[in-house]
């Protein structure tokens, strides 16, 4: 049997990126020794605590 997980994740959400945006990943991923999820769970906690400062800063552009 599977260990159990405090926090278990059970939706996938999936994309397409282009191969420079995939390269990108990959160089971050070599750097941070992070997943392709983390880097991406990661990116969208920064994206919620920023939210409000970028939404006006592309209300003011």
């Amino acid at each position: 049997m599977g260990r159990m997980r405090e926090n278990p994740r059970y939706n996938v959400i999936s994309m397409r990126i282009s191969d420079e945006e995939r390269e990108h990943l990959e160089n971050i991923m070599e750097k941070t020794h992070m997943s392709i999820s983390d880097i991406m769970r990661e990116a969208m906690d920064y994206f919620a605590a920023n939210y409000d400062q970028l939404d006006l800063q592309h209300k003011a552009a």
